[in-house]
């Protein structure tokens, strides 16, 4: 794509301009999406970099840079209502404006959100518009199976369709029992050996992107995102760092998240490592990773049911038999807890409840001290 100079008349984008932005992935459901919000002279871009204050937009004219108008800023909640990379947005380009001006956001299809570590009430958008989510993480060590069940979670709850993406085949000792560990822990998703060395599972990974679709990239620094991302595109675009030796950990290579077009055809969102991966409030992608603990619960006697130590509990008796791995439903209990924290402090009405419901415990206890004449 040729690049726009800022301040350029964009004209408007009549049918055939449109069929240029296929390869972004502008479908027949983004068209009739933004022709609802269009205006005169706009036109549809697709975001492929937001960094703080500054956002690069690919659209009919090329690639140019654009900033959010006043109007947008005012009526966003917070930062998950503002363009983010993968989101397909309506840009004009006043006379009057040396920037193009971002007025709209098109309703997202999908989203993968993690609790912002900024702002521990808001939730921050990592990629919008995805199909498929590559978690991805290196088996030159034993893998990660708690971590990996952590980015399902997110993963399902984006809407899109996670994959997991074992790198660095190569280098492991067991690379099948490596994946077949992997697996016993994710139900429902496909797990892949990639070794971006030897160009193993590339192919594989490219079915996924066919008839422009759009995957983003998430795993810990070092997992591998970048180089994977570099054999997807059949070149050394994106800079890559060794693991450090004493702790297996990586440095970040990728300072920004950015939508790339692959030669071959779909787009790649290549993301820092995450470290904090904090969940939202939503409960849905951890029921969608753990199906075999929701199954269990059936078999519980109570609704309410913590799984710890009331009788008759399901998911107890399986964990006793063998079925359910002790430390899987620890890591089920530990992501629930979490999210149950996280939706109190997005949601005033729940926060209003919990300290409703402390309020009448502490009551409790001091109505039992007075009674039993310890208070």
């Amino acid at each position: 794509m040729s690049h726009t100079i800022p301040g350029e008349p964009l004209g408007s984008a009549d049918g055939s301009q449109l069929s240029d932005l296929e390869p972004l992935g502008f479908s027949p459901r983004w068209q009739a999406l933004f022709a609802t919000l269009a205006g005169p002279d706009t036109v549809p871009a697709r975001v492929i970099r937001a960094d703080r204050g500054s956002t690069l937009v690919a659209g009919v004219s090329g690639v140019l840079r654009a900033r959010p108008t006043a109007a947008l800023l005012k009526d966003a909640a917070g930062s998950a209502d503002l363009p983010t990379v993968g989101d397909w947005v309506v840009v004009a380009a006043p006379p009057d404006h040396d920037t193009p001006l971002i007025e709209a956001v098109l309703p997202r299809t999908s989203a993968i959100t993690r609790g912002d570590p900024g702002d521990q009430s808001q939730v921050q958008v990592l990629a919008a518009n995805i199909d498929t989510v590559f978690v991805v993480h290196p088996i030159d060590g034993p893998p990660n199976v708690r971590r990996i069940e952590r980015e399902l979670s997110l993963a399902w709850d984006s809407g899109a369709i996670p994959v997991v993406v074992l790198t660095k085949a190569d280098a492991s000792p067991s690379p099948d029992e490596a994946r077949a560990e992997v697996e016993a822990s994710a139900f429902g998703v496909d797990v892949l050996l990639t070794s971006a060395v030897r160009g193993l599972g590339v192919d594989d990974l490219l079915k996924y992107l066919a008839e422009h679709r759009t995957a983003a990239l998430i795993g810990p620094s070092g997992s591998g995102k970048s180089t994977l991302t570099n054999a997807l595109l059949g070149e050394d675009r994106q800079a890559t760092r060794e693991v450090r030796e004493h702790d297996r950990r990586g440095r970040h290579t990728t300072v920004a998240r950015e939508l790339i077009a692959l030669p071959k055809g779909g787009l790649i969102i290549d993301t820092p490592g995450l470290r904090a991966l904090a969940l939202t409030g939503s409960e849905a992608g951890i029921s969608s990773t753990f199906p075999d603990i929701e199954e269990a619960a059936l078999e519980c006697r109570f609704r309410d049911c913590t799984h710890t130590a009331e009788p008759g509990c399901g998911v107890q008796a399986a964990v006793e038999e063998g079925t359910i791995p002790a430390g899987r439903l620890e890591s089920y209990r530990k992501l629930l807890r979490e999210a149950e924290v996280a939706a109190m402090k997005t949601d005033p009405r729940l926060r209003a409840a919990e300290v409703r419901k402390w309020k009448i415990i502490h009551k409790s206890v001091k109505d039992h001290y007075r009674l039993t004449g310890r208070g």
